[in-house]
Parts: C-alpha cells; structure tokens; sequence
C-alpha cells in the first residue's frame, strides 16, 4: 500500500514521544554520565514518586503533601527485610509495593474524607506521623541514624549492586519502564476515564449514579503501590533508608517536579523529576551558597513561561509544528 503523505494523527504521538524520551534518557545516562549511573538510578526511583503523585494529582484532582509517606514506608519495608536476611531484588520490590499499597489504602481511607484544604492537612499530618513513628522506632528503622547494612543480593545471581550504579541504573530503569506501560494501560482504561471525569466534575459524576470514593481510594491505593516500589528501588540502590524517606521536604519536592513537568500525563512527571533534580546537582556543585536561588528562578521562568509544564509547553510547540508544515495530520 502506498503512503499517501499522510501523517499519523497528533493525538497518538504522546505515547510514542514518552516511551523515546525514556529510551533516550536511558541511553544519555550510560554516553554521558558513566561516571554518575548511582545518581541516576536514585533519580529513577525519585521518578516513580512523582508518577504516583501524578496518579493522585494529575488524573483525580487530589493535592496532597503527604507522597513521602507512601515513598518511605516501601523504602523502609524492604530496607528491614534486607536487614533482617531477604535480599533477593524482585522480593524486595514486592514487599515495598506491598507497604505502599497498604500505606495508601489506610492514608487515603482517612484523607479522603475531607475536601479542599482540610484535605491538604490531614495529607500533611499523616505523613508527619509516619515520619514521627519511623524516628522514634530506632531498634527498627535506625532512627535519625538512617537504617544501613542493607544488601541485595546479585540480581539474577549474576549482576551485583556496586558502587558504580550500573546494575542499579539499569534495574530501576527496567523497573521504571515496566510500571509506566502498566499506569499508561490503566489511564486509558475506563477506569483511568472515570478518575479524569471525577477530576474534572465530581457532582455531575455522583449524578450519574457513580460512587466517587471508592474509585478515588482505588486511584490512592495504586499511587501507594508505585510509590512503594520507588521507595523500594531506592532502598536497594543506594543502601540506606533515612528521615528523608517520609520527610516533608521530599512530599514538596515531588509536587515541585510535577508541576515543572506537567500534571496529567505521567511522562510529565519522568520529565520534571530528571530536569529538576539534574539541575539541582550541577548548580549546587558549581554554586553551593546559592544554587537555590537558580532553581527557584528555574521555577518561576517555567511557570510563568510554560504553566501546563515542560511536557505541555513540548506538546503543544509540537502540535504546531506538525500542524503548520502537515495540516492534515491534526485533522
């Protein structure tokens, strides 16, 4: 058959952008930083906290400063399980979505009850009292100390988790890419639809007989479980789990990225995440009294410039190239 010169339509060329941009990153880490693959990996585990909070944000309208809780508590999970004599990788993950998920189900059972900035609150005083129970449980979490000696065991029982990073970066990339073809399935679902119809108008959602609070529970318990898993990943890259696993700090940095990225399309987030935390460790080694002023002027100028994010501002700077040079293809 021949082509016609016609061009794919506009609207299926998210998907085939974000899977090039993962490949991309992927192979721009090994080109051009070899010698910084562990910062890599952590950024890919930081990632999958900030597609969770996309779940929560981007598709249900839910703003939450509370995402650390679910992150820590599958960084923590599979941290004690290390310790305690389970090291293999696979079982670690599971065992971290596993803390996730439950973390989710019980902090969005209470979370959600309330609206708006009551909302917002209860998130953030969830999470505090994780963050609490986790300093003051020591004997089990290593307290401010952080929980160390956490060693997985050579994934497949042939590729061992160095110093290097290269087994890590290449696992939590895997891991990374598995869980978005799973979360891009599930938003164009009939499920995903009805999260975005919540978002977008709850009332008229409840008027067609809907029961809104499950689905958003639902929605909350599958952000808890990649959360888990990224908490997990990090976990078993880096070795350690500390404070900051479940600290406020890391819940606002997760919705910084988000916002820098774009809510809504779960590439965003990857987006966000690698820009933001790049930026963030170049500037502060070449100016470590005040690099957060440069990112802060990172913020505004985006925010300003690009209010849908950089993954909408590449979106809609494609679509009008495409429209302009091929005006059948946005037809």
């Amino acid at each position: 058959m021949a082509w016609n010169g016609a061009l794919p339509n506009i609207r299926a060329w998210p998907d085939a952008a974000g899977i090039g941009s993962i490949a991309l990153t992927i192979l721009a880490g090994y080109l051009v930083f070899p010698d910084d693959l562990a910062l890599l990996a952590r950024i890919l585990a930081t990632s999958l906290l900030v597609v969770s909070l996309d779940l929560l944000v981007g598709f249900c309208g839910i703003i939450t400063l509370g995402q650390a809780a679910l992150f820590g508590a599958g960084a923590y999970a599979a941290g004690i399980a290390a310790v305690r004599g389970l090291s293999e990788p696979f079982s670690l993950l599971a065992i971290g979505a596993a803390a996730g998920g439950l973390t989710g189900l019980v902090s969005g059972a209470i979370i959600l009850r309330a609206h708006g900035l009551a909302q917002l609150v209860l998130s953030i005083a969830f999470a505090q009292l994780l963050a609490e129970t986790a300093n003051k449980a020591s004997w089990l979490t290593g307290g401010s100390d952080g929980l160390s000696g956490i060693a997985p065991a050579p994934l497949f029982g042939e590729f061992r988790f160095d110093l290097l990073g290269r087994t890590g970066y290449l696992f939590s990339a895997a891991v990374l890419i598995a869980v978005l073809a799973v979360l891009r399935a599930i938003a164009g679902s009939p499920f995903g639809l009805l999260c975005r119809g919540i978002r977008a108008d709850p009332v008229r959602v409840r008027a067609m007989g809907v029961s809104v609070y499950p689905a958003l529970l639902k929605m909350y318990i599958i952000s808890g479980i990649v959360a888990g898993v990224g908490g997990a990943l990090s976990a078993i890259t880096t070795q350690v789990v500390g404070l900051d696993s479940v600290g406020f700090d890391l819940s606002a940095s997760a919705l910084v990225m988000l916002v820098l990225g774009g809510a809504g399309s779960l590439y965003g987030a990857l987006l966000g995440t690698v820009t933001f935390m790049l930026f963030q460790h170049f500037v502060s080694a070449e100016n470590p009294f005040h690099w957060l002023t440069l990112v802060g002027v990172l913020l505004i100028a985006v925010v300003l410039i690009a209010p849908r994010g950089l993954a909408g501002a590449a979106r809609t700077i494609a679509s009008r190239l495409v429209a302009r040079w091929h005006p059948q293809a946005s037809r």
